[in-house]
């Protein structure tokens, strides 16, 4: 166990990482920027599954090296989207990382209430 005392040693696990030299391209394009093709595919397959395409919305984040990608549908679409025991919603999910991945991007989908 640790003590309340310990004093922090720099490498620590247990720490934030604030360098971001992974978050630009060698064209300086953020993590945002070249998940372009995530963020088509997430709302072209949103919109197809929706009742209302004109509610969806995709929202980007930069977390690190990792870009977040936020969708939002209205709420009759909420359970087409996340389907049966979230299976649609993790299909979405695999196909937006391997968009993602096309462009050397990490993306994480999050269905906002």
């Amino acid at each position: 166990m640790s003590d309340v005392h310990d004093e922090y040693v720099a490498g620590d696990i247990n720490t934030i990482d604030d360098s971001y030299e992974d978050d630009f391209d060698d064209a300086g394009n953020t993590n945002s920027e070249r998940a372009a093709t995530a963020v088509s595919v997430l709302t072209y397959i949103a919109e197809s599954l929706a009742e209302e395409p004109a509610a969806v919305n995709v929202a980007t984040k930069d977390v690190g090296n990792k870009v977040i990608l936020s969708l939002t549908v209205g709420p009759n679409d909420m359970g087409r989207v996340i389907g049966r025991r979230g299976r649609t919603a993790q299909a979405l999910r695999t196909v937006v990382a391997a968009a993602g991945a096309r462009d050397n991007v990490t993306t994480s989908v999050d269905i906002v209430d």
